[in-house]
């Protein structure tokens, strides 16, 4: 009763000091893998200003690489009453359940860059990953097209590191074939560490004599681990490497030319196109999607942007033209 006569009063005073009333916004809840990594900073940040801009509230945590807790950070936003779950999954094949409970609440989930599989979404909006994949090893084949490579792939439990994964084949396995290449190893770093990059590239190096002409690093975060062992072995920038995310670090690489390039995904279309997608959904409002991703329950309705492969020729031209970094920070560190 109390709530009732409140909002009834709050409506006489709309009136009497002729101001609308307010209507209360949709209700986000943004779940992200790790905000320790400058990448999902950037993601949260733009993606929470593009949604207030359209009258939602956003509330966001962190799972900080843990997956129970990002498990119990979506009971959380269940209990909140948000409207719609957007969800970067620290490991995409286990949320499932807790899924099944949101969507009798009748909540919406999106997908945020990486697919969450066996569960019922509504929508996964990301870039075309295995594109990134074969750019990656389209890069470094063009620069060595003979020799050994190194593969180093992403944590996993993340449905994107073998997306990439399956780009770098489809482009790989014909030099392979022919022999041109030869796969002198293949390791995955668990929570896309850094650290476990370093230590998977020392142990490749010793098993390998140091013989080793390409990495194939599926981002930067790993691409800065192996170019850590690298450089100790006095191989840094004699080595070609791939990355992705456009890091700052990676970018002063390139520039210093320990790293050949990285694939750069606009954060801030993917990021503003996710946050207008969620508003849609909590609206039930039509969704224009560009094609469907199959995650082992059902064909899921996707929006693919398109992903774009930077070098030191073209930085400029891309990921400081759109000012993701400037010039000063790229080249004056």
């Amino acid at each position: 009763m109390k709530k009732i006569v409140s909002m009834s009063l709050l409506a006489t005073l709309c009136a009497a000091t002729s101001l609308p009333a307010v209507a209360a916004g949709e209700k986000i809840g943004l779940l992200m893998s790790d905000l320790r990594l400058e990448r999902w900073q950037k993601d949260r940040d733009l993606f929470t200003q593009a949604a207030e801009s359209m009258g939602a509230e956003v509330f966001t945590q962190s799972a900080n690489g843990d997956a129970n807790t990002q498990i119990s950070q979506i009971e959380n936003m269940i209990s909140r009453g948000v409207d719609v779950l957007v969800i970067v999954p620290e490991n995409g094949e286990v949320l499932g359940n807790v899924l099944a409970e949101a969507k009798a609440e009748g909540i919406k989930v999106l997908a945020y860059d990486r697919l969450i599989k066996f569960a019922d979404i509504d929508l996964y909006v990301s870039f075309d990953n295995i594109r990134v994949g074969e750019m990656q090893a389209e890069a470094l084949l063009g620069l060595k097209p003979t020799g050994n490579y190194f593969l180093m792939g992403g944590s996993p439990t993340d449905n994107n590191a073998k997306m990439f994964r399956q780009g770098q084949m489809n482009v790989l396995q014909p030099a392979i074939d022919a022999k041109k290449i030869n796969i002198v190893g293949d390791q995955w770093a668990m929570g896309w560490s850094a650290e476990a990059a370093l230590n998977i590239m020392e142990n490749g190096l010793t098993a390998n004599a140091n013989k080793i002409d390409a990495v194939v690093a599926s981002n930067d975060s790993t691409a800065g681990g192996a170019i850590q062992a690298l450089a100790a072995q006095g191989l840094s920038g004699k080595v070609v490497i791939s990355g992705q995310d456009a890091d700052l670090a990676a970018m002063r690489r390139i520039v210093s030319g320990t790293q050949t390039m990285t694939v750069y995904k606009p954060i801030s279309k993917l990021a503003t196109t996710s946050a207008e997608m969620a508003v849609k959904l909590a609206r039930n409002e039509n969704i224009q999607s560009n094609g469907k991703v199959n995650n082992g329950t059902k064909d899921v309705a996707a929006v693919l942007l398109a992903p774009i492969a930077v070098t030191k020729d073209n930085l400029d031209a891309t990921v400081i033209a759109d000012g993701f970094h400037s010039r000063n920070d790229v080249y004056n560190p």
